[in-house]
C-alpha cells in the first residue's frame, strides 16, 4: 500500500481533518478550479455550491482555464464559468469523507471551514487506438489527486 503525503504542513490535529481522494477519474483543470471556488467557505456552502453544480444551477468560475469558455449570467465578479459535474461529484464525495473525519474526532460540524482544497495531476493511462497504415492515435486518461484540509474555527 502507498504511502501518500499532503501539501498542506502544519496543521493543529486537535482542529483540522484532512481527507485526500487518488487517481481520481476527473478532468485535472476542472478539478483545479473547482477546488479554488470552494477553498475558504464554510463546509455547508461547500458542499451547497457542489449540489448546485451537479443540479446545474450554478456555476464555477474558469479563471485559468478560460480560453474558447462562455459567460454565464449567475457569476459575479467574473465572465467564464462552466458546470463541472464529473469532477463536482469526485469532490462532494471526498468532502464528505473529511465531513466523517470532523466527526468521528469530534469536533463540530456547524463550526469547520475548508482552508486547503488542492488537485494536483496523477498518473496517466495510456492506451493507443490502431489506425490504417500502420499508425495510432492516443487515448490518454489523466488521473487526478485532490486534497481537502477542513478546519474548526
Amino acid at each position: 500500500m502507498p504511502n501518500w503525503g499532503y501539501s498542506v504542513k502544519d496543521l493543529d490535529p486537535e482542529k483540522t481533518v484532512i481527507a485526500s481522494g487518488r487517481d481520481l477519474r476527473i478532468s485535472p483543470k476542472a478539478a483545479v478550479e473547482v477546488c479554488r471556488a470552494i477553498r475558504g467557505l464554510t463546509l455547508d456552502d461547500a458542499k451547497r455550491l457542489l449540489e448546485d453544480v451537479i443540479a446545474l444551477k450554478r456555476s464555477i468560475p474558469f479563471k485559468r482555464y478560460k480560453k474558447k469558455v462562455a459567460h454565464r449570467r449567475d457569476l459575479q465578479g467574473w465572465y467564464a464559468g462552466r458546470y463541472p459535474v464529473k469532477a463536482c461529484k469526485a469532490i462532494l464525495r471526498v468532502l464528505e469523507n473529511a465531513e466523517s473525519n470532523a466527526e468521528f474526532k469530534g469536533l463540530n460540524l456547524e463550526r469547520l471551514r475548508v482552508i486547503h482544497a488542492a488537485a494536483q495531476r496523477g498518473p496517466i493511462l495510456k492506451r493507443y487506438t490502431p489506425r490504417a497504415f500502420g499508425r495510432a492515435t492516443p487515448n490518454f486518461e489523466y488521473l487526478t489527486h485532490v486534497e481537502i484540509a477542513l478546519v474548526e474555527f
